[in-house]
């Protein structure tokens, strides 16, 4: 049986009607809202798991202790970490308020998971160097980019073609966390490989379009105002996929960005070459940016600044890193 028809199997016993018109329901209402695809589909998978934990009853007959008592099994039973329970009641709080439009009076009743204060996993610049020097390819320019500028991973990926000034030396982040836009550095040291690199995304480009390809998703309806946009080379990613794919939301067959799992999987691969024993992801290399900028002694309000933090709180988690209190500090063992 598919997984179609098994969801509509689901919300037939569920008396949710079926499944798939009302999980429909709330991809529509997501998306009415700007929710991003990677949310849809986390919100989406949650509220079926919410269903299914319950005996498939509808979530209209349910309220906080059924809410409660998921959230509760998240945390006792399956020991999820506390960010992703908080995504579960979000996409919870959400169905109820946007698509049942259910009035929420036990809202205070449900508990928020506490995230505890955790210090990020950050790489010394040699060790930055040991896993940049076992990538190669377009996989080591991605590397490079998100240490270089301190990018999250998705706002590289995500990066078009117009946003990168390479006589001003800066790259514009746009719709990053929060929906901000922001503007960090772009390394002397990456101009050359980059300009290199879009020469040939530019010759793929131009495939596509004798093939009667070429067009990229936009933002919003930006595509309807501005016809030739999704064509113009300007509106193309800087780091395309190797294979066209289709569109989920509108059924085109398109060339997306890369996907972040190549990403992960590369940089988890380059360190383990490179033998190191820490945990290394793509988003170490954010930390990493950020606590050597500190380390070089630059003002903490420039670095929340290129980090897109909201508030300097979060980008001061990096002194914490460093350990400037006890640094200038001998211990009483080198005094023995």
């Amino acid at each position: 049986m598919s997984d179609g028809n098994r969801q509509t199997g689901e919300g037939r016993n569920a008396g949710v009607g079926t499944a798939p018109r009302f999980l429909d329901r709330l991809r529509e209402s997501l998306r009415v809202r700007h929710y991003s695809l990677r949310t849809e589909d986390a919100y989406l998978d949650w509220v079926r798991r919410f269903i299914l934990f319950h005996g498939k009853r509808h979530p209209k007959d349910m309220g906080a202790p059924e809410v409660q008592a998921f959230l509760s099994h998240l945390a006792v039973d399956r020991r999820v970490a506390p960010s992703t329970q908080n995504q579960a009641k979000a996409a919870l709080l959400f169905l109820y308020r946007h698509l049942l439009e259910v009035d929420l009076p036990w809202l205070g009743e449900v508990v928020q998971a506490r995230r505890q204060p955790r210090l990020p996993v950050v790489l010394t610049p040699g060790e930055v160097r040991a896993v940049l020097d076992q990538m190669e390819g377009g996989m080591a320019l991605v590397a490079q980019v998100l240490y270089g500028t301190g990018m999250r991973l998705m706002e590289g990926l995500r990066l078009r073609v117009k946003d990168v000034e390479f006589e001003r030396r800066e790259i514009v982040v746009r719709d990053g966390k929060g929906g901000k836009d922001r503007v960090t550095m772009l390394p002397d040291r990456l101009v050359g490989p980059l300009l290199a690199h879009l020469e040939r995304v530019r010759a793929l480009h131009g495939r596509d379009l004798a093939e009667g390809f070429g067009e990229v998703g936009l933002p919003d309806a930006l595509a309807e105002k501005f016809r030739a946009a999704p064509r113009a080379w300007g509106w193309q990613w800087v780091f395309p996929s190797a294979q066209r794919s289709v569109d989920p939301r509108s059924g085109l067959v398109r060339r997306h960005h890369l996907h972040p799992e190549s990403v992960q999987k590369a940089v988890r691969l380059a360190a383990r070459a490179a033998e190191l024993v820490k945990p290394v992801t793509p988003h170490v290399l954010r930390h990493s940016f950020a606590t050597h900028l500190l380390a070089s002694g630059h003002d903490i309000r420039t670095v929340q600044e290129l980090l897109g933090h909201k508030d300097v709180a979060t980008t001061m988690i990096y002194t914490h890193v460093l350990n400037r209190g006890g640094r200038g500090v001998a211990s009483p063992l080198d005094g023995l």
